[in-house]
């Protein structure tokens, strides 16, 4: 695997992951694969409801309380920017490495 740290971005309430989200997929997954995190959800993007599901995938498969996690960038486009509250690199980056 690569260095995930390169990855994340430090930030004064913890750290900033870019993902590429896939909405209206098969089944919701969280992978690293080719450099990037990649979110695939069931949840079709409309209202911002995948953007929840993303959300909560992210938590969920982090092992980190939804209140943790905050989309800050992204909103409409595949390419998002997640906060993760209370979160450092090292820690984020470990946390990333056992996603199964």
């Amino acid at each position: 695997m690569a260095d995930l740290t390169l990855q994340i971005e430090s930030h004064q309430d913890g750290v900033i992951l870019a993902i590429r989200a896939y909405p209206g997929a098969k089944r919701n997954k969280v992978c690293y694969a080719d450099d990037c995190l990649k979110v695939y959800v069931t949840q079709i993007p409309e209202k911002g409801k995948a953007n929840e599901a993303i959300r909560k995938q992210l938590a969920r498969s982090l092992k980190l309380r939804i209140s943790k996690v905050e989309l800050i960038q992204g909103e409409i486009s595949v390419h998002k920017k997640f906060l993760f509250r209370n979160v450092d690199r090292e820690e984020m980056s470990d946390k990333i490495g056992k996603i199964e």
